[in-house]
């Protein structure tokens, strides 16, 4: 079939979960388990596309919209008009811009782009116009909040691992998070660059302390000291503390990052391309961000193996790209879900990770982990 009639035949939503590893950690508790959604988009000549969605939390709920509300809407339609198909989508509940719905539309949309690139022969990053990477810089996340020890063993362990620069997670109460923050900085040196994710654990006044005191110790930047919504806390740390601020990945559209950008409130972007609309929408907020001199450093966090090559994608292209995000813990739904782990920390080299070269998002999914780990069974 000419590529000019990529015809979708068949959406599919598949949930999944897997059990983390024991003390995988944040600022927000323990995390025993991790799910996702995954997606795939089939034309009627065969060709399937995949995507995934986080869906942390009810992984079953977001499959059953994708199944019962987007796939009626999609039967029949050209799998090209990606844009299209993102607005038919999101007219489906009524035009609401955030939350479950943007989610899940993100699920479709990177398997779009990924049956897109292999309907042409070209990786997704080629499709974005590309900016000829073919490595990416990227640092250890995360080192989870613990006791000091345990801290600075998992420091250790990222350092043997050869990461050239490390992001820590950081709680209550904010006297325990400087000592911690402190210690790690002990274990890597003056120069090595080290990052905090706070996961929103503290007041305004808790994050200038915080802030002032990384600022000390010569971190790279501080990650969602804040709750997500409060744009105005974000205007007044950022004029508060010098160490950078980044924020972005509970950010559902452009529309919501553009506040953070326009502004300068935060110094680094970072959209989770599973949560933000999918490679359409998380384009557009890397796009803003280049416009407004904001470095692009997605989020990846606890997600699976489609969303980790999706941003490989968009890393390789955009232009205000930084830094990636290597989840170093293992994680079953981004080690086993493809037949090769991209993204892992098993393919540094250098402090570097290779990208995807194949057709689309250039990953095989693994069937037989997709049957361990469903839950729709």
């Amino acid at each position: 079939m000419p590529v000019s009639q990529l015809q979708i035949s068949a959406v599919r939503a598949i949930p999944l979960t897997a059990q983390m590893q024991s003390g995988t950690r944040t600022a927000q508790g323990v995390f025993d388990a991790v799910s996702m959604v995954l997606v795939e988009v089939t034309t009627v000549d065969g060709l399937k596309g995949y995507g995934e969605c986080l869906g942390r939390f009810g992984a079953s709920a977001y499959a059953s919209l994708i199944n019962g509300v987007f796939a009626p809407c999609l039967l029949g339609q050209d799998a090209f008009a990606i844009r299209r198909l993102w607005q038919l989508m999101r007219a489906s509940l009524s035009g609401r811009a955030g939350g479950m719905l943007v989610e899940a539309i993100a699920g479709v949309d990177i398997a779009l782009w990924d049956l897109a690139g292999k309907a042409v022969g070209q990786p997704v990053h080629r499709l974005l116009g590309g900016m000829g990477r073919q490595r990416l810089d990227c640092y250890a996340s995360s080192i989870n909040w613990a006791g000091a020890d345990a801290m600075r063993a998992q420091t250790q362990q990222a350092l043997d691992l050869g990461f050239k620069a490390i992001k820590v997670k950081l709680g209550q109460p904010v006297a325990r998070a400087i000592l911690a923050a402190r210690a790690v900085r002990e274990v890597v040196g003056p120069d090595f660059p080290l990052a905090v994710d706070a996961n929103w654990a503290y007041s305004l006044d808790e994050a200038i302390r915080v802030g002032q005191a990384l600022h000390e110790l010569g971190y790279w930047f501080f990650e969602e000291p804040l709750l997500p919504e409060d744009v105005a806390g974000y205007g007044h740390l950022r004029r508060a503390v010098a160490v950078p601020l980044a924020a972005g990945e509970s950010d559902y559209t452009s529309q919501h990052a553009l506040q953070l950008l326009q502004e300068r409130l935060v110094g680094f972007i970072q959209p989770d391309v599973a949560r933000a609309g999918g490679i359409s929408e998380t384009r557009d907020i890397a796009t803003l961000a280049a416009a407004f001199h904001v470095a692009y450093a997605p989020h990846v966090g606890w997600s699976g193996a489609v969303c980790v090559a999706a941003s490989l994608q968009l890393a390789a292209a955009m232009p205000a790209f930084v830094s990636f995000e290597c989840m170093f813990i293992a994680n079953p739904l981004r080690d086993e879900l493809t037949t090769v782990a991209w993204g892992s920390a098993a393919q540094l080299s250098e402090g570097q990770l290779p990208v995807p070269t194949g057709p689309g998002l250039g990953i095989e999914i693994n069937w037989d982990a997709v049957q361990r780990y469903r839950i729709d069974r």
